[in-house]
């Protein structure tokens, strides 16, 4: 399940039909279709460098001109008749395509942009994870090897940080930062680190008492390489568990910040961005816009937990 999301989100930019930055291209007149709707797409290249795409029921061709049938927004079984004049052209094309999975109300290829913001959610919960791991890492490395007075300072900041609603934590920085891509992983790390540090201090406070630290003090090792040579990999299965759920909860986290606007912003899409969109249509005809990225968080989120849950059986850590 999340090898089959992660693969489409690598290679699907590939082939998706909707090329465009952020697979933008909207056609009002075919708005909210449902899935494995098809029609004709003509599209026109202009002599100064315009590109026009349009869905199309037919078209005929003279020696100068093209007259296009297209869509109307009203339904399927009127169109308006738009004439094209040939020497405006460098070049047309009509093709044939099957939306798999319909179009939004801005007429978009939803499929198209379900990938794309496939690459947009995973990247955010890698980013996140791994701001998480460089601050938790380094904070509860050192609060667990030191202990005494940094114990003390660094615990005490954990369990401010800790005791912080993180959702709201995530709202407030995500202002200060402002509204974007970079913005809404930067906030989401910087909160999620204490779960990291938490864990990892309990690891390296039981780690610092073992006979193979002791020898390398004995050998005369200085601290960062005891601590970064010799306890840190003996943590490695606790900190793959924590960077499962902290992906998890990241994707969840990006999704609820961009459906309650403070997240990624149009066009760009996100999952979250496309159930705020469409929400309101899940009491009409259409509840598919809404459904089906709602449907793959949630798989998506399923999946990266039950992934770190083998992970814990796997490794026999114990919280």
């Amino acid at each position: 399940m999340v090898t089959g999301i992660v693969l489409l989100a690598i290679v699907g930019r590939f082939f998706i039909y909707d090329k465009s930055t952020d697979a933008n291209t909207m056609r009002l007149s075919v708005a909210n279709k449902t899935p494995l709707f098809k029609c004709s797409v003509l599209t026109l290249n202009y002599i100064d460098d315009r590109e026009e795409s349009m869905a199309i029921k037919k078209m005929d061709e003279t020696t100068t001109t093209l007259n296009a049938f297209i869509y109307t927004e009203a339904d399927d079984t009127t169109a308006i008749i738009k004439s094209f004049e040939k020497s405006s052209l460098k070049k047309f094309e009509v093709s044939s395509h099957t939306f798999l999975l319909g179009t939004d109300r801005f007429g978009r290829d939803v499929l198209s942009r379900m990938i794309i913001g496939a690459q947009y959610t995973l990247l955010i919960g890698l980013l996140s994870v791994i701001i998480s791991l460089l601050i938790g890492v380094t904070i509860g490395a050192m609060a667990g090897y030191y202990g005494g007075w940094v114990d003390k300072v660094l615990s005490w900041f954990m369990n401010v940080i800790w005791a912080l609603p993180t959702l709201l934590v995530v709202i407030a920085l995500n202002l200060a930062l402002g509204k974007g891509f970079w913005q809404v992983f930067i906030a989401i790390g910087l909160t999620m680190w204490v779960d990291v540090a938490r864990i990892l201090r309990g690891q390296v406070m039981s780690l610092k008492q073992k006979e193979f630290v002791v020898a390398a003090k004995v050998l005369g090792f200085n601290n960062f390489r005891i601590l970064f040579h010799h306890i840190l990999p003996n943590c490695t299965s606790a900190l793959i568990v924590i960077t499962a759920s902290n992906f998890a909860a990241a994707i969840l986290l990006e999704a609820g910040l961009s459906f309650l606007g403070f997240g990624i912003q149009p066009p760009t899409p996100s999952w979250g961005m496309m159930i705020k969109e469409h929400y309101s249509f899940l009491i009409l005809h259409i509840p598919h816009l809404a459904l089906i990225p709602g449907i793959a968080i949630a798989l998506l989120v399923l999946g990266v937990n039950l992934i770190g849950i083998g992970l814990r059986d796997v490794l026999d850590v114990r919280g």
